[in-house]
């Protein structure tokens, strides 16, 4: 997608001076995931984006929205319209959610957060207001920027603003529990298969969509075990691994200590961290060539190394 500079706006014209194009600078939202990719160098200058939704067309499910407006705020908006986005719900900001780009356990029923990025206006290391992306991939050629910058942990540059696609709330939504069921077998059941939550003993599932989906689905689970309804679960919590999906009923032995696994997924959330391999020779040319492209005095976000969780 493209790089371009865009019309004026005086909020992200100011939050452009603000960063500057001197001396190491990092955003902070709202610190839920501050500590992601490892400590930021202690001189650093830290400073807000700016916030407010810009414009939001719910018939064309597209919202464009300032980086430091919390995902609350927004979620809030939208539900007023039947609508939500793919941003993790956990305090955060909008920025923050995809600088992290981590996806929300509920990816199943939201879709991911990357894919979810349409645009995104940020401002370089020079200082620069740059554009990539549109609301729409029609005419839009070039340099993907949006998913280049989703995940970047700010490290390319200082996320101003994005437009975000959203997606239906679903019509039906209900969470059950289970003790003895095998949540492998719940995942090859169900037609639509939502999250599905596992701890080792507990299976929590949610299901999601029209009503006479979810009773069907409900159906195919009493084949398997005995149900019963629960509360939403809060967001896990604890050290993020990544795991082939296939090999998620071997997690109990890879030494996680109390997890939580994210079926049909591959994420698990773990007591203990993950032993990553380091990144190979051609991996991490490419790393530090796109850094020294976008930031070649190394000034944004520095002491963050993306990939450390």
């Amino acid at each position: 997608m493209t790089a371009t500079l865009r019309n004026h706006d005086p909020a992200l014209d100011e939050f452009a001076r603000e960063v500057g194009s001197e001396g190491a600078v990092s955003i902070a939202g709202n610190r839920t995931r501050w500590d992601v990719g490892g400590p930021l160098d202690p001189d650093t200058r830290v400073l807000s984006a700016p916030t407010g939704i810009v414009e939001y067309i719910p018939e064309e499910m597209i919202v464009t929205v300032r980086a430091g407006t919390s995902v609350e705020e927004l979620h809030r908006t939208l539900a007023e319209r039947g609508q939500w986005t793919a941003l993790p719900e956990r305090g955060g900001t909008v920025g923050g959610a995809v600088a992290v780009g981590q996806n929300d356990f509920r990816r199943p029923a939201r879709g991911d957060v990357r894919s979810a990025v349409l645009q995104v206006r940020y401002v370089s290391a020079e200082g620069t207001l740059i554009t990539g992306g549109g609301p729409t991939v029609k005419n839009v050629s070039g340099f993907d920027l949006p998913r280049l910058i989703t995940g970047s942990l700010g490290t390319l540059g200082c996320i101003a603003e994005v437009i975000l696609r959203t997606n239906p709330i679903p019509a039906t939504t209900r969470w059950l529990s289970s003790t003895n069921a095998d949540p492998f077998a719940i995942h090859a059941a169900l037609l639509q298969p939502g999250p599905i939550l596992w701890d080792g003993t507990t299976t929590l599932v949610m299901l999601f969509g029209h009503e006479v989906a979810v009773a069907a689905d409900i159906d195919r689970l009493r084949s398997l075990g005995t149900f019963d309804d629960c509360a939403a679960p809060s967001a896990p919590t604890g050290h993020r691994w990544s795991v082939p999906p296939a090999a998620l009923s071997d997690v109990a032995a890879l030494n996680t200590g109390a997890f939580v696994a994210e079926i049909g997924v591959g994420i698990v959330h773990a007591e203990q961290p993950q032993s990553r391999p380091p990144l190979d020779a051609g991996a991490l040319l490419i790393h530090e060539r796109m850094k020294a492209e976008f930031d070649p005095t190394a000034r944004l976000n520095p002491g963050r190394t993306v990939g450390v969780r």
